[in-house]
């Protein structure tokens, strides 16, 4: 009763978000991409099942489960390995965007958030549980796995009451949870190598480009890829290069330093943007202390946040758990295991 308490209450205040967004868009954006969004990378790091068990979005994709309208179809492993590239490659292409749609239009972020949730409800009719969207096809999923490499500690399924086995790994259930572990296919393959090599350069780029408040002609779309993917292939060739040249059983260890790259960049920039100090005046601001506090003060928590994510994802000794406990399977998994 907790967990679906919290899942209301987060569902709640994920739709005043959307409301403000269509109809208050300065106030929805500050809400969404200015305190949702950066703090979403620190939770997938210290608790990804807290995210997983009350995500709004996650809650309702997963409806036609709940309700009982769904029938169960469960995915081969190369579709599940497709869902998994295409989400990889979604949130390349979406993430510029920001730039010049996203970031400074409040009813257009709101038409993305709509189109995801029904999306996954149309998908949730026919597949079983989170295997279509929520460890398929949602651009979120990737960086979720990337990140979640070694939490604190498990939480409770609030969504699942037995396990049905609809992914295998369960990304949510298996220890220790990254986007190498699984090489069922090809597909499989390519989207952990994607997101674990390009994120930290893609993370880089992206912060090298100002939101532009239209689009002006086909450069300015150029201009919000270019660098962006500059860094990514710069990041993913030095990633392919040391796979290439280390041992497979230090493979572990080279995602968490990727891992541990691509969030302490993103918070070296990002917190200096939300108090001010960004690369590009009033960006992702939060609340201008730019007037307030000299420059140099905004060290003292951007230097301790990188430290804290190489402590934590590379340092750490993994303690070999998953993000939420697997509940019982069911007669019929138990059955043929």
């Amino acid at each position: 009763m907790i967990w679906r308490g919290l899942q209301l209450f987060f569902w709640l205040a994920g739709l005043a978000i959307l409301f403000c967004l269509l109809f208050f868009p300065s106030t929805g954006i500050l809400l969404f991409w200015n305190i949702l969004i950066p703090i979403a990378p620190l939770l997938f790091v210290v608790a990804a099942g807290l995210w997983r068990n009350i995500c709004p979005l996650a809650t309702t994709n997963l409806l036609p489960r709940h309700l009982g309208l769904s029938k169960g179809k469960k995915l081969s492993q190369k579709e599940a390995g497709i869902l998994n590239l295409t989400a990889v490659i979604i949130f390349y292409l979406l993430v510029p965007l920001r730039h010049i749609i996203f970031n400074r239009n409040g009813p257009a972020t709101a038409g993305l958030i709509i189109f995801m949730a029904l999306t996954g409800i149309c998908l949730g009719f026919f597949y079983e549980w989170k295997s279509v969207w929520c460890s398929g096809l949602c651009p979120v999923h990737p960086v979720e796995k990337l990140y979640g490499g070694n939490v604190l500690m498990p939480v409770p399924n609030a969504h699942c009451r037995e396990c049905k086995n609809c992914v295998i790994p369960c990304p949510d259930s298996t220890p220790n949870m990254h986007p190498n572990m699984i090489r069922k296919n090809n597909y499989h393959q390519l989207s952990g190598i994607l997101i674990t090599g390009g994120l930290p350069g893609f993370i880089w780029g992206w912060f090298h480009v100002p939101d532009q408040i239209r689009i002006t002609a086909s450069a300015s779309i150029f201009q919000v890829y270019q660098m962006p993917f500059m860094g990514f292939v710069l990041t993913l060739l030095i990633y392919i290069c040391l796979i290439k040249i280390l041992s497979p059983g230090r493979e572990d260890r080279l995602t968490g330093i990727f891992a541990a790259a691509g969030v302490s960049c993103y918070y070296w920039y990002r917190i200096p943007a939300l108090f001010g100090f960004g690369n590009f005046s009033d960006d992702g601001l939060l609340l201008n202390l730019g007037n307030t506090i000299p420059a140099w003060t905004v060290f003292f928590i951007t230097i301790p946040a990188t430290l804290f994510f190489i402590y934590w994802l590379v340092i750490r000794r993994k303690n070999n758990v998953s993000w939420v406990i697997r509940p019982d399977f069911t007669v019929y998994e138990k059955l043929i295991q």
